[in-house]
């Protein structure tokens, strides 16, 4: 059974793009091209939980404490990755949890608003709408094509309006706006900004700090390479006493493990929104996929993976177009790339291409009527070429 390692990634991150290919075992038998979606999941990742399984299988909870100290990595992993304090992030099922935990908990007043671009995905949509029975109007502002434009989410924001929400990366277009510039908008009118951070978290450097971030929710399953029901929430610490926690439990309480001593004292932690138990193997295997993200060059200043998927798109473009396919993804703007090419083949269903790719051994997308790849670090040339010469194939 495999070990885990402790939580130490390498101080000066690696380029070598071969070997987080062969971390990645997926990559010897299916062409995957759909992290934004679900990921795959690394060695390392796989190797935590199947020492959380072996040991839980064996040993029962008597290992528990090593596995609440992993969980523990996990955040601290997590907060550096964001250059957040540890008590700044709750440890989460996912990112609707997260955007969930906000929008309840925030002291609306009826009349209030909140401001969203168009073209964002449900989650990001129905916590808010939902809020309707309290008075709480929801402000969708159109996109400029595919692109958020800050100027507009400005004149749609007033004096009632209290959060700005927002996805880092637009989950069909790949459009990446600047986290930053949208977090001044929101704070020029009174308001707080929340990044929906999924489509951009595992590949794109982010530091909650330099951007003014106030909220922030990403599950791990996507380009963190994590299980699913892993995901993260960061609440600026001047927040905390801000967003009343909805769902409290054991956990909550600053007491913790004092099951006797029932005080309705909440942690001054994000973690006060950790009700009770936690998936314990999820998150144990989101801490192998950090620690193999960070051994590439993930964290507030590190580049390198974001380079590497750049470039990567960047020939994924260069190959549609010469394929005279229609390209959706808005790539004009440097800063504005993603991992993500959407892009259609006229005459035919993407669907039905999605499906056929499939038996191939290819995996991708299809949202809003159209094929969607989206690509990691560990992805190559030949994974593009595939793709390509498959669908020439097929139509």
């Amino acid at each position: 059974m495999p070990s885990a390692s402790p939580a130490s990634p390498p101080a000066k991150p690696t380029t070598d793009w071969a070997a987080f290919r062969r971390e990645l075992v997926v990559t010897s038998s299916w062409t995957s091209l759909d992290h934004a979606a679900v990921g795959p999941l690394p060695d390392r990742c796989r190797a935590r939980i199947e020492a959380w399984l072996q040991q839980a299988h064996a040993d029962g909870d008597a290992r528990w404490p090593d596995w609440s100290r992993q969980f523990e990595e996990t955040r601290t992993l997590a907060a550096a990755l964001i250059n957040a304090d540890r008590d700044e992030v709750g440890l989460v099922p996912n990112t609707s949890f997260g955007i969930n935990m906000i929008a309840e908990g925030y002291p609306w007043q009826s009349g209030d608003n909140v401001v969203l671009p168009a073209g964002e995905f449900p989650s990001n949509v129905y916590p808010w709408l939902n809020l309707a029975s309290r008075g709480v109007e929801v402000r969708t502002v159109p996109l400029d094509g595919v692109r958020v434009c800050p100027n507009r989410i400005a004149e749609a924001c007033d004096n009632r309006t209290r959060i700005v929400s927002a996805s880092w990366v637009g989950y069909a277009s790949g459009w990446r706006l600047d986290p930053a510039e949208l977090a001044r908008v929101a704070h020029d009118r009174g308001a707080l900004f929340f990044l929906d951070a999924i489509q951009g978290l595992g590949v794109f450097p982010l530091d909650v700090r330099a951007t003014g971030i106030d909220f922030m929710a990403a599950d791990g399953h996507k380009w963190l390479l994590g299980p699913e029901g892993a995901g993260l929430l960061y609440i600026r610490h001047e927040l905390l006493s801000l967003i009343r926690p909805i769902n409290v439990g054991w956990n909550s309480v600053s007491q913790g493990n004092d099951y006797t001593r029932i005080e309705l004292n909440i942690r001054n932690a994000a973690s006060r929104y950790e009700s009770g138990s936690q998936n314990m193997a999820g998150f144990l295997g989101l801490l192998g996929s950090l620690e193999t993200l960070a051994s590439y060059g993930l964290g507030p200043d590190r580049l390198a993976i974001a380079d590497r998927v750049v470039s990567l798109t960047d020939r994924l473009l260069e190959l549609v177009e010469a394929a005279g396919w229609e390209l959706f993804t808005d790539r004009a703007q440097e800063s504005a790339k993603s991992g993500i090419v959407t892009f259609s083949i006229p005459g035919h269903d993407p669907v039905q291409l999605k499906k056929r790719l499939l038996d191939d051994r290819i995996i991708v997308s299809s949202r809003v009527g159209r094929l969607r790849a989206a690509v990691h670090g560990f992805n190559d040339e030949s994974d593009l070429q595939r793709l390509v010469e498959t669908l020439k194939r097929l139509t």
